[in-house]
């Protein structure tokens, strides 16, 4: 994926790390994408927390309205992705 280290990409992971609550993860995203945006990056990562615990396409796609070709999105990028999904919900575990 070398199209998307872009010094325009590094920016914008740079803005994100530099916010330190949630409230301001919520003005920035606001402002930065659209609700629907932000509500599917959510389900993507409830997905993967799922699939992780064991859940089957069905469960999950009842549980997040998603489709099965979303959730086997998601289940491609926990197998072979580069580890994003399991790094994030390692980290935010119990909180």
């Amino acid at each position: 994926m070398e199209k998307l280290h872009t010094e325009e990409v590094n920016g914008l992971f740079e803005a994100i790390l530099s916010l330190n609550t949630v409230e301001e993860c919520f003005s920035f995203f606001e402002d930065v994408c659209t609700v629907k945006e932000i509500l599917d990056i959510s389900q993507r990562l409830k997905a993967a927390k799922m699939l992780k615990a064991g859940a089957n396409y069905t469960d999950i796609s009842k549980a997040t309205g998603m489709s099965t070709a979303t959730i086997s999105r998601v289940s491609k990028c926990l197998e072979y992705g580069k580890g994003g999904y399991g790094m994030v919900i390692e980290r935010t575990e119990g909180k």
